[in-house]
């Protein structure tokens, strides 16, 4: 197992437990527990966890992963969602991307649909993550806007009045939304108030919206709000969706897109 492929594992264990021991880290991953100290060394000095006596602990109360570091959770599901959120998208329209893994899979099936390999543009891609920019700029046939603003270490995100400026020129014929939380009664949501303000106003912009959102994110609020379930035209999720919970989306008049 390569550094970058266990220091994932680890986040990943210690995101879901709140606490890990080296002996414990150890045995799951196979490796000797002085390879463990190590690791935890060496994340600590990135200030993505807290060492402690024999082991390490999340860093903050509300530790939220580092984008380039988060193993995603369902990814196969969250592939497939992207692989259909982009299918929605025509040629030539102007698409919002926020940030995020499920996002960051739409721009990946963007970039390699066949119909979208030329044009002038083939694409408007309007972000405010800079991975998806990066990973989309070197396609010359997509025109990629990219909002200003300050970054985010966790998501790579822009957020904050700069941005405001860029998004209240524009229009867009999409956005794109990945949430912590989707609920017929409380709406998209995300953990961070100034991403969930970049988020609303992406959603304002664009003259649909659709929300790619794996079945745990489904039925489940979280801190700040993007916008009301009214607002969301399409939700694409798995097929692990709880039917009654997809039926409510639906009573409340969002079209869902299983896959």
């Amino acid at each position: 197992m390569s550094r970058d492929a266990r220091w994932k594992a680890l986040l990943e264990l210690l995101v879901e437990r709140g606490r890990l021991d080296v002996e414990e880290a150890a045995g799951e991953l196979e490796v000797s527990a002085a390879t463990i100290r190590r690791d935890f060394d060496q994340l600590a000095e990135q200030q993505m966890l807290v060492r402690t006596r024999g082991g390490a602990v999340v860093h903050g109360v509300s530790y939220e992963l580092p984008l380039r570091y988060k193993t995603a959770r369902n990814a196969s599901e969250k592939q497939r969602i992207a692989k259909a959120v982009a299918d929605l998208v025509e040629p030539g329209e102007a698409v919002g991307l926020t940030g995020g893994t499920t996002s960051t899979e739409v721009a990946r099936c963007l970039a390699v649909r066949p119909d979208l390999s030329s044009g002038t543009p083939a694409l408007t891609v309007v972000t405010n993550a800079l991975n998806i920019a990066n990973e989309l700029a070197v396609r010359p046939q997509f025109k990629i806007v990219v909002t200003g603003g300050v970054a985010r270490a966790q998501s790579y995100e822009l957020t904050g009045p700069l941005a405001d400026g860029v998004l209240s020129q524009i229009t867009m014929d999409i956005a794109v939304l990945g949430v912590v939380g989707l609920d017929p009664e409380h709406g998209a949501t995300a953990d961070d108030e100034a991403e969930a303000a970049i988020n609303r106003l992406l959603c304002e912009r664009a003259s649909r919206v659709v929300v790619a959102a794996d079945s745990s994110k489904l039925g489940k609020r979280a801190f700040a709000r993007i916008c009301g379930a009214d607002r969301v035209d399409t939700l694409v999720t798995d097929t692990a969706a709880d039917p009654a919970t997809t039926a409510r989306f639906e009573e409340a008049g969002i079209r869902v897109v299983t896959v």
